[in-house]
């Protein structure tokens, strides 16, 4: 039998496989296989739809609240559903067996396949196979293809595709299931057939258009309906192809517009044709992996799952202006309602600036559009400036739920949205960093100043002077470590404060050499110089965390809390604790949640020094749990940076492994953003060394051994650098339209190199004090 996209199939590097129909991994693999270009997303599900099966196609940016707690992400009406059935029977895995049954997804070329022979009551075999995608060529774009092949007799066949409005948001604690929208209008016209839904709350119109035709005898048919049936003899194939588009729109009282503009994008692509619209999208797919992709020499075995993380995080973000950003779980399912956290400037944001920097302005432009209500976030609570909701969604209101499960399973008070307020100096450091590596300077005259200088000003509102000890304080916090709530002068949280402080102010001193920005920005937000000039003179006094020896407590009384020998690690080296230990008490002892000193030492990496890092990395390694999926890679950067190499390869696998192998049991709720952030750091920030200080991206590789070499390209400041690493030479080629020379720190000694030119540093020659530059080789 004809294997109809064997092409699709045999690049090993590049393929995340399913050999086998397992139904207890379904929704995992739904994840896992999820579709898409950053605009919208399709899960992974079967064509058929098994019972169980969680169908989510969603939209950037695209949230509801009617009937929940809080927003969240709408899952809209499902395009990707194409049933058979023959003789009343229905061609699935839940209803027929199989004798074969693969999916591959080619992450290169970004399209799920799949084969599946069945095998029916009567033991009448049926080899059925399909394709499908969402373009990254035209972003309103899906496609699919399945043939159908009766194997050892003829048959009748039943079809029934369309849109499928059936579905519904799943409930979260006691909500129960949600449908986030209201079908308006559908109907069938030249070919096609067209539904407007609303969203309930925002009344936002979503367009889709679906088209299909079937091939059969070399024939090609467009089908007047969404259902119909057919007759096929033995070894007869047909092949079925359905496009669809998917558009929204702000609100509109009249839908007429809107079908009209959806329709000419939908028409455009049905007569295109499948081949050409598949070439135009593994044509972007190409371009995409390009700038994005990382090859390790030597380890083939980690290869697919790098490239699974980067594919998800290629499919996660787009370029809309602001509009959306990427939330926890990605688009991939309904994991935290789709909200925003820290985790999209913090662990996200570094490879869109690395690699897509428009996509990581998008991020912050997000932020920014979302100014005035985190103006109005922060006056609610007494406070001048802003403050970012702990979790964000639409409209940029807070929209942390009050109920949670902890982790074993209790029913929690949440209180982060209160408290964990360390994210408004995460964002602001975003912002800093965005410029430190693309000299955007419209961006920071745009919106970058009055985001940092309106952060900072909530800090300086935001801290209690101590007039004991004269200094300032941060009471009634969490930081980055969950289990302690409520605490005191938390160190992530004043140093980040303190950061922001000084940072702003270096920021409000430059600016004054710009006299026309600094009139109009000033006169904006209503800043004047005294406002700024007691920023650093806060900053300075803020309080100082106690120290053992250089080891930093993590906030007032740390030290004297109840302190736990972990003395077991499952087999990935994270802590195992006795079972009668419980979630409620964490609070009361030294246990930590996830990487919070650690995370202070890798964030503001320049104000600590190597044994300080080392100290604080070994004290806290003993009592973080990383009951976050946020947690193994920072401890993986970290162990890069105090030479616990080894330690920094198993935590690297934790994190990398997170999704590809659910070690946490919840990829089913949609993939780990943070984790493939995270991952993507500790090959480029932790072993490929690389490192921005000043003004200058220093690279000093420290690679596992078992890695020959390390493969992939960054954009610094509008030029693309392109590397090739082992443990002892850099190869450098800088591509840049500029022609001005790039200046770049090769193991610690700065160089200037010319664009379309090929450099070879040696680390020996490199590190000879003898030498007064890198020798070329």
């Amino acid at each position: 039998m004809k294997n109809f996209y064997s092409e699709f199939v045999n690049d090993e590097l590049w393929l995340i496989r399913e050999n086998e129909w397992a139904k207890a991994l379904q929704n995992v693999r739904e994840s896992q296989f999820t579709l898409g270009n950053g605009y919208m997303c399709s899960r992974g599900i079967l064509e058929e739809v098994p019972y169980d099966s969680s169908p989510g196609t969603f939209v950037a940016g695209l949230f509801d609240k009617i009937a929940s707690q809080v927003a969240e992400l709408v899952n809209l009406p499902n395009p990707v559903n194409f049933k058979l059935t023959i003789n009343g029977e229905k061609v699935g895995l839940s209803a027929m067996d199989s004798l074969e049954h693969k999916r591959v997804l080619n992450m290169k070329k970004g399209v799920l396949v799949r084969r599946t022979v069945y095998k029916d009551s009567r033991r009448h075999k049926y080899d059925y196979q399909s394709l499908r995608f969402i373009s990254m060529a035209n972003k309103n774009i899906g496609v699919m293809q399945m043939s159908f092949t009766p194997l050892d007799s003829g048959c009748g066949l039943d079809i029934n595709t369309g849109i499928d409005t059936a579905v519904f948001n799943s409930g979260v604690l006691t909500e129960g299931r949600k449908k986030h929208f209201r079908l308006k209008e559908l109907g069938q016209t030249d070919n096609a057939g067209f539904l407007v839904i609303e969203t309930l709350e925002k009344k936002n119109p979503v367009v889709f258009w679906s088209g299909f035709y079937y091939e059969i005898n070399g024939k090609k048919i467009y089908a007047k309906d969404n259902i119909f049936s057919l007759k096929l003899r033995k070894k007869q194939t047909v092949v079925f192809t359905k496009v669809f588009c998917i558009k929204r729109f702000p609100y509109h009282e009249d839908h007429s517009p809107c079908k009209n503009e959806s329709f000419k994008i939908f028409n455009s692509a049905f007569r295109k044709g499948f081949p050409s619209l598949l070439k135009d999208h593994v044509r972007s797919w190409s371009r995409l992996w390009d700038k994005a992709d990382i090859v390790v020499g030597g380890t083939a075995s980690i290869q697919q799952n790098i490239r699974f993380n980067i594919y998800h995080m290629l499919i996660a973000a787009g370029y809309d202006y602001g509009f959306s950003s990427v939330g926890a779980r990605t688009l991939s399912g309904e994991g935290y309602r789709g909200h925003v956290f820290w985790d999209t400037e913090i662990f996200l944001l570094p490879f869109y600036l690395l690699t897509f920097p428009q996509i990581a302005k998008n991020m912050l432009l997000y932020r920014y559009r979302r100014l005035n209500k985190a103006r109005e976030l922060a006056k609610s609570e007494g406070y001048k400036g802003v403050r970012f909701p702990w979790e964000s969604a639409h409209t940029g209101d807070e929209e942390t739920p009050e109920w949670a499960k902890d982790l074993d399973g209790s029913i929690i008070k949440i209180y982060t949205h209160k408290m964990e307020h360390h994210l408004t100096a995460d964002i602001a450091y975003a912002v800093n960093r965005y410029y430190l590596f693309t000299s955007d300077d419209k961006f920071m005259e745009y919106c970058g100043y009055e985001i940092l200088f309106e952060t900072a000003r909530f800090w300086a509102y935001r801290v209690k002077l101590n007039k004991r000890r004269n200094t300032y304080d941060i009471t009634d916090v969490i930081g980055p470590d969950e289990f302690h709530v409520k605490v005191k002068n938390n160190a992530f949280t004043n140093f980040m404060a303190k950061w922001n402080l000084l940072t702003a102010h270096k920021f409000f001193s430059l600016l004054k050499d710009n006299p026309g920005l600094y009139k109009s920005l000033t006169k904006k937000i209503s800043l004047n110089d005294k406002e700024a000039s007691q920023w650093k003179k806060i900053a300075l006094r803020i309080s100082q965390p106690r120290h053992k020896g250089k080891v930093i407590e993590q906030f007032d009384g740390y030290f004297k809390l109840k302190e736990i020998n972990i003395s077991r690690t499952d087999e990935n080296g994270i802590p195992v604790l006795s079972a009668k230990a419980k979630s409620e008490d964490f609070g009361k002892t030294q246990l930590v949640k996830q990487a919070d000193i650690v995370m202070l030492m890798y964030v503001l990496d320049g104000w600590f020094d190597d044994s300080t890092k080392k100290d604080n990395y070994n004290f806290y390694l003993s009592r973080t749990l990383h009951k976050s999926s946020l947690s193994p890679s920072i401890y993986s950067l970290m162990a890069c940076e105090t030479g616990d190499l080894i330690r920094a390869y198993t935590f690297f696998n934790v994190a990398l492994r997170t999704d590809i192998s659910d070690l946490n049991g919840n990829t089913n709720e949609g993939i780990h953003a943070a984790c493939l952030g995270g991952t993507w750091q500790v090959i480029v920030f932790g072993f490929a060394g690389v490192k921005a200080v000043d003004e200058t991206m220093f690279i000093y590789p420290r690679m596992p051994f078992s890695w020959n070499s390390l493969k992939f390209s960054l954009i610094w400041r509008k030029a693309q650098i392109k590397l090739t690493l082992t443990n002892e030479t850099i190869k450098v080629t800088v591509v840049s339209s500029l022609k001005k020379q790039v200046k770049l720190g090769v193991w610690g000694k700065i160089v200037s190199l010319k664009p379309g030119k090929e450099y070879i540093f040696d680390k020996k020659a490199a590190l000879d004090k003898k030498k007064r530059r890198p020798q070329y080789l």
